[in-house]
């Protein structure tokens, strides 16, 4: 699990490393570039250069990101490479640490040049490019020799590894407000940026690589409440299984589920909470649509349940729900159940009195629309997976203020209501009553089709039944949620994908997981 820092937060980190942990700013600085070079010799080869003699040209800036990339230049020629340096402010603009690090850089017989001086040329025969422009405490649009750079190195084509943030994106994540550097590689110093990790700044980095700059581990770890989510950190949830087991070892879910229609949610959640190792699952639908659950997932266990006119479940069926999920494990509520006033309220109900661990997805959570507060009288865990409508719906927002800041809606949705929360999209986000963020990088765009949002209650569902822990099962099922899209989207590519896909690929997501664990 790899801490997530906001801009403030780095800030932080790096004033107590100077005033209370004693490492001088020049050798946090020093620590970062010698790293940085190091990363970037390694990483010549994939970025079409060759180990020695590579041409790299870096573009640096008046503050501390621009410190950094002299001494990256230093390091960069002791290794073998042929850096160049280009100047966006004129040297007598330079100061601190920065000033320094250039005059030992001079030292070193690296002269560097103004970026108006040919900056053109040096880039065109350059085999990689530094981007040493801009970093963390930046602010707003890049302007005037920044902007100018920013626009020549992303017009020369070559791959550009950008030191801890690419230019022009923000640290604190969303849209950049002006012209930003596409970068083949980012290297984050001490930790991960939130706009690393989220949409566009994820787009923007290319591959992340994290350079320790000195400070321990603990310390850097230390008031951290955001993290991204790696295989290691879901393996341990999902053990090898005894050879003494039995169907009654790995929990009984009760998914409640479909109407005249959406039989197909149903199955499609039903299927992927067996592929997920739910020893029994039973599924509770309206009576007319019991048949055709059951002719679709034959595994499962289906009971049929009173009706509304619509052939949605009836508000008299709550008895037989609460009945029914008394010896089952946990429940999973809500792929294609409808919106049927009904319905509704049969769904508010169950989700403030059923005394189980309990899943809600889909028109479940358009129920708890204006009726949040049935979300903190609820016995026992609730988790919520909500794409961005939904979750706007609940809040009364509009989408684009979910979309705005998705790590701090989550925390904050999560806390308010005690709840566990996934905000679904690119890089979903995973909430936790306690405060905690976790940012999923599994999944691909081809899983935005219908029915993929089922098979992830399936599998949530499947894990709060097997007994995990409820941040556990949440976490477990997103990262493999995503990694079985992933492996879908290899087989059939993202274009084709389908719901059906990622179920089929859930096996293989296991074993990927299990492999990359050790």
């Amino acid at each position: 699990m790899r801490s997530v820092f906001t801009a403030e937060e780095m800030r932080r980190l790096d004033r107590h490393a100077i005033a209370e942990l004693g490492i001088p700013g020049a050798t946090l600085m020093e620590n970062a570039g010698r790293g940085a070079a190091e990363s970037i010799i390694a990483a010549l080869p994939e970025l079409g250069a060759p180990r020695r003699g590579a041409r790299v040209v870096v573009v640096c800036g008046k503050g501390g990101n621009g410190g950094d990339g002299f001494v990256v230049a230093r390091w960069l020629k002791r290794r073998g490479a042929l850096p160049s340096v280009l100047l966006a402010f004129p040297p007598a603009e330079i100061g601190g640490d920065a000033r320094l690090k250039l005059e030992e850089m001079r030292r070193s017989g690296i002269r560097p040049l103004r970026l108006a001086d040919g900056a053109a040329s040096a880039l065109a025969r350059a085999h990689v490019v530094v981007d040493a422009l801009l970093g963390t405490g930046s602010r707003g649009s890049p302007e005037g020799s920044v902007a100018r750079a920013i626009e020549l190195i992303n017009a020369s084509g070559r791959p550009v590894v950008a030191l801890d943030i690419p230019s022009g994106m923000s640290a604190d994540g969303g849209a950049p407000a002006g012209p930003a550097i596409r970068a083949a590689l980012t290297l984050a110093f001490a930790g991960l940026k939130r706009g690393l990790v989220t949409a566009p700044g994820d787009e923007l980095a290319g591959r992340v690589s994290v350079v320790p700059i000195g400070v321990p581990d603990g310390e850097v770890a230390r008031g951290v409440t955001t993290f991204l989510l790696e295989a290691s950190d879901v393996a341990p949830h999902v053990p090898r299984r005894l050879r003494a087991a039995h169907k009654g070892t790995y929990g009984h879910l009760l998914l409640v589920a479909g109407s005249l229609g959406k039989t197909g949610a149903a199955a499609l959640a039903a299927a992927a909470a067996m592929r997920s190792g739910s020893g029994l699952v039973t599924v509770a639908t309206p009576v007319s649509q019991q048949p055709v659950v059951a002719s679709l997932v034959v595994e499962a266990m289906t009971e049929p349940l009173p009706e509304t006119p619509a052939r949605t479940l009836a508000l008299k069926a709550r008895d037989v729900i609460v009945e029914l999920a008394a010896p089952r494990d946990a429940v999973a509520i809500g792929p294609g159940i409808g919106l049927d006033e009904e319905t509704q309220q049969l769904v508010r109900s169950l989700i403030q009195e059923l005394r189980k661990p309990l899943a809600a997805d889909a028109d479940a959570l358009t129920a708890l629309a204006g009726h949040l507060e049935a979300l903190r009288a609820a016995p026992s865990v609730r988790c919520l997976t909500p794409h961005p409508g939904e979750m706007a719906r609940m809040l009364g927002a509009r989408v684009d203020d979910v979309q705005r800041d998705r790590i701090e809606t989550a925390r904050e949705f999560a806390t308010r209501y005690r709840v566990y929360v996934v905000l679904k999209g690119a890089r979903s986000v995973i909430g936790t009553p306690d405060g905690r963020v976790f940012v999923n990088p599994s999944g691909n765009p081809g899983m935005a089709s219908g029915g993929t949002g089922d098979v992830l209650t399936g599998m949530l569902g499947a894990f709060l039944a097997r007994g995990m822990e409820p941040g556990a099962a949440l976490q477990s099922s997103v990262y493999l949620h995503g990694s079985a899209g992933d492996i879908a989207a290899e087989r059939v590519g993202e274009e084709a994908l389908i719901a059906r896909d990622v179920v089929a690929a859930i096996p293989e997501a296991f074993k990927r997981l299990r492999g990359a664990s050790g």
